[in-house]
């Protein structure tokens, strides 16, 4: 497969754990750490410490891609406190299937400076650029010149309007806006025709006698009337 194309895309590298590692220690167990190199770029894992031959590390990192350079180196120490690192071993990964699938789930397999055996490496690549074939499925475009078939769209046309015939059972067709109130016309008012009826059971007020105003002088005759200004008291003698 030609590596071509790729310069400057990006690629998530991550490092899941090492299984059946070569051991270094005679006495504790060993702290791996792992290290991936591509071109000028490295990065380095945390150090598992008493991870022994199977340690675990689930870390991820991003590389940018050079074009021409289909592959990377990862290497696998052991770290010490008052000596060296130990190298454990080392190997290259390929990336022509993540770069054409876009993803590779795969173990790496190590060897040791005398090119022995030394373990494997687990790394999952994931590439979001990657070459997809096109679907054989996909529709073709119709013959040049030909005229499709016109379809009616479902929602193309209107709900039809349902008439009401004014002659079935006597109805008349409904308004579509309905009058309110209903006209007095229409609807005679019940008060008024009982008022029109009604007759008072009590005499009018005009058949009592209604007494004169102001009222006739009184006949005095039983009571004179005293001359004014009245007499002296006591009256003088006679």
């Amino acid at each position: 497969m030609s590596f071509s194309g790729i310069q400057g895309q990006i690629i998530e590298i991550t490092v899941v754990g090492c299984t059946k590692l070569k051991d270094t220690e005679w006495i504790s167990r060993q702290d791996p750490y792992v290290c991936l190199e591509y071109a000028s770029t490295k990065y380095r894992t945390r150090t598992c410490t008493d991870g022994g031959k199977n340690p675990t590390f689930q870390e991820k990192f991003v590389f940018t891609l050079i074009e021409g350079l289909p592959e990377l180196n990862v290497i696998v120490w052991n770290s010490n406190t008052l000596t060296y690192d130990d190298f454990i071993g080392g190997g290259k990964v390929q990336l022509h299937k993540v770069v054409s699938q876009g993803y590779d789930d795969s173990s790496w397999p190590l060897q040791d400076k005398k090119g022995r055996h030394a373990g494997e490496v687990r790394l999952i690549m994931h590439y979001s650029n990657a070459n997809k074939p096109a679907l054989s499925y996909a529709p073709s475009a119709p013959p040049f010149g030909a005229s499709p078939a016109l379809q009616a769209h479902p929602f193309s046309a209107p709900p039809s309007t349902i008439s009401y015939n004014s002659s079935v059972n006597g109805y008349s067709a409904p308004s579509p806006y309905p009058t309110y109130p209903p006209t007095s016309a229409g609807y005679p008012s019940p008060y008024h025709s009982q008022l029109a009826t009604y007759q008072p059971s009590y005499a009018p007020i005009s058949g009592y006698p209604i007494s004169p105003y102001p009222p006739p002088p009184q006949n005095l005759q039983y009571y004179p009337l005293a001359s004014y200004p009245p007499p002296p008291y006591p009256p003088p003698p006679c």
